[in-house]
Formats: structure tokens, sequence, C-alpha cells
């Protein structure tokens, strides 16, 4: 088939951060396929420039830095110019938006102009931001209610949706999409990410400073409120007599106040602070531990986890959101309730009460991340940029104020 001139736009670049890494992989393996890419993100200076990523042609557009509310958030005030540039230069054959902030709302706009089909992956959810913009808790539901109306106010102007999950899917819907939402997992490189006896696991741990002698629980991901990692620090602290330790890859806004909180606890040397992990290292940490742990209430997949599980470990995670379409409880994993440390404990302690059901457990999750396998993904979202060409193309499309049936699966499941 005829390769593809396909423009991605997103807030995010990076591997430490969801979106981001998705946003990597992505572009990154589309090009490995032969196709075109040009990646469209806020500059980390306060101009623009171009920069070649692994044959991803990026374009930086100048950008303001908020570090008032975080580090990783940079505002695109003017992108239209630089926008109208790419879109002249590149003439994209499709327009793929991660999020629906300023710079993507530039692009849809463009893309409208030059009559270029738009897809759309929503990564976003009110509660994840919430936290940095609103103190006053009463406020975040209109808070709330505003955020959605301004993420389907560029949404609604697309020609396709994706979703990583089929909740996530279900949200859009009760916020009132207007058109079929396909889920497309984020997907999972299980030639990276996958069961490693070679990996010397004592010397692995003695690399990042961990004990050699304990049940080793691990999470990754963003030290920020909303991952609530402050629950597994209560958790810990409530299984005195356990032999396990914590280990923590990551860093964020709430990094010092969980070394203040661990500190508090009493938990030196049974949690283990690792800061940023860089991702080639990741698959032998993942190796190392016997256990991962995602405590967040708001995840839409969990990238995180679902290394985890193509690295065939069990997983002890929140029983919220996406999580329980990756963890079937006691099955390779135990589920816990949001936001309780009780909970928490209550299944660290079986865990560490039944370590002859761990390997059984991470089988389990190995076998379900098979489908979720990077290629899988790449080959999805290639399906989906030809069917909203040819869509655009060759048909009358409906107009965007009628309501459509939702599609949760690539194989085009209808909801009722």
């Amino acid at each position: 088939m005829k390769p593809l001139r396909i423009l991605i736009a997103g807030q995010i670049y990076s591997d430490g951060n969801g979106q981001g890494g998705f946003t990597m992989r992505l572009a990154e393996n589309l090009v490995k396929r032969g196709h075109q890419v040009k990646m469209l993100v806020p500059s980390d200076r306060p101009k623009s420039y171009s920069v070649s990523i692994k044959d991803v042609q990026v374009e930086k557009v100048a950008a303001i830095h908020m570090s008032l509310l975080h580090p990783a958030i940079h505002l695109t005030p003017w992108p239209a110019p630089r926008v109208r540039r790419i879109f002249q230069d590149f003439a994209p054959d499709i327009v793929h938006i991660q999020d629906h902030y300023l710079l993507c709302k530039a692009v849809v706009r463009e893309a409208h102009r030059h009559r270029t089909p738009l897809i759309g992956t929503n990564h976003f959810l009110p509660e994840n931001l919430l936290p940095f913009l609103i103190k006053f808790p009463q406020l975040r539901n209109l808070a709330g209610r505003l955020l959605w109306k301004m993420m389907l106010g560029v949404f609604n102007q697309l020609d396709a949706a994706t979703t990583p999950s089929q909740v996530a899917a279900e949200i859009l819907d009760h916020q009132d999409i207007r058109f079929p939402v396909h889920v497309i997992s984020n997907g999972v490189d299980i030639e990276r990410f996958l069961p490693d006896l070679k990996v010397d696991r004592q010397a692995i741990r003695r690399k990042f400073g961990l004990a050699h002698d304990r049940a080793l629980f691990l999470y990754v991901g963003r030290l920020d409120g909303e991952k609530r990692v402050d629950i597994l620090l209560q958790a810990v602290s409530e299984l005195t007599h356990a032999n396990l330790q914590l280990a923590i890859a990551g860093d964020g806004l709430q990094a010092q106040a969980l070394r203040n909180q661990a500190q508090h606890l009493g938990l030196e040397g049974r949690v283990v602070f690792l800061g940023y992990v860089p991702a080639a290292d990741l698959p032998a940490l993942y190796a190392s531990v016997d256990i991962f742990v995602m405590p967040s209430p708001e995840e839409l997949q969990s990238i995180a986890t679902l290394e985890a599980i193509a690295c065939g470990k069990p997983i002890l995670a929140t029983n919220a959101r996406a999580l329980p379409e990756l963890v079937t409880h006691e099955v390779n994993g135990y589920l816990f309730q949001p936001g309780n440390a009780n909970d928490a404990a209550h299944w660290m302690n079986k865990f560490l009460a039944t370590p002859e059901q761990w390997t059984q457990m991470g089988q389990a999750g190995l076998t379900r991340s098979q489908s979720h396998s990077l290629n899988n993904t790449i080959q999805a979202y290639e399906e989906r940029y030809r069917m909203v060409i040819e869509e655009q193309a060759g048909t009358q499309k409906s107009p965007k104020s009628m309501k459509m049936p939702d599609v949760y699966h690539t194989k085009k499941i209808v909801k009722p």
C-alpha cells in the first residue's frame, strides 16, 4: 500500500509520561513501516525549531514554560503561523491529535481549511488536572464539567476518535461524543518487555540498592497526587512484620512529600525511591522484582501495568477505571478498593502468604498481554487512518450533530 504522510500533534513527546510515551512509540513505528511522520509539540524554548528523533521529524512550536503549574507544561499561545507553514510544506494525508489544548486546536482549524481527515486519541480525564488547577474541592465538579466541555469542543470536530480501553470509550460516550469511538490499546513492545530468565535478578537489585532477600513490590510512574502512591506507603506501614520492600520508580511534584511521608512512617529501608529510571533500564528492573503495584484510581489504561504484565509479573492494582481490564482479581493479580490502604495491605499480605501462586498469576497476565502487542496497535492505527481517509474521499459523511453508535473494539463490536 502507498505510504501515508501522517501529522501527529500533542502536548508531550517523551517517555516520562503515558501520553508522550505512546505518541513516541506510535510515531517511531509508523516510520519503521515506511510512512512519513511529522510530530508537532510545544517547544522547550521561547522559539520554534525542528529536530529529527529516530527518523521522526519533530516540529517544536514556540511555547511559554508554565512551571508554576507543572514543570512539564509548555503553553503555545501563537501556534497558528507555524502550523499553517507545516501544513503547506508537509501536506499530510491525515492528522492525528493527542489532546485538545491550544496547539491541537490550531491543528484542527488548519486541517479543516485543507479538508484533511482528522482523528484523535483521548488520554484526558479532568481528575488528572484538577489537583493542579483547583485548590477548593467544592469547585471541582464545576471545573470538571467545564474541562469536558473544552475537550468535546475540539474532539467533536474530528472525523473519528480512539481510546486505549473500553472504560475510556464508555466515558466518552457518557460525555456525549458525536461519533463512533474505537478502542485501540496503547500497546506494549512484547519483544522488549518479556519474562527474561537470563537477567541476574540479584545484580539488578544491587544496582538499584534493593534488598536481595525480601519480596519486592515495584511501582513505576509519575509521583503526582492523582497517582495515590501515598496509599502504598500507608499499606506498607501496616505490614510491620512482613518481609517486603517497595521500590518506587519515577519523579513528580509529590516526590519530596512522599519521601517525607515515608520518613514519618518509619519506612526507611522498607521503601526505596529510585527516582526517574530510563526506559532502557525498565525491562531488567521489572525482571528483578516479584510483584508490580498500581495504586492510581484514574488510569485510562496504564502503560506501566501493561509492561509489567508482559514481563510475567503478578499485579496489585486499584479496582477503578481501566485497570480491571488488565487485572482479573485472583487470576493474574489482586484488585483493592480505591484509596483504601487497609485493603491494599490485605492483598499485599495475601501475596506474601502465597508465593507459590506468583508464577501462575504471572503466566496468566503474560497470555493476556499478547493481544496488546505494539505491532497490533500500529496495524490497527494504519487501518483506522486509511478507513478515515477513504470515508472522507468516497462517501458523504453524516452531520457531526448526529448521534452514531459507539464502537468499543477494533473488531467493530457496536454498543447496543
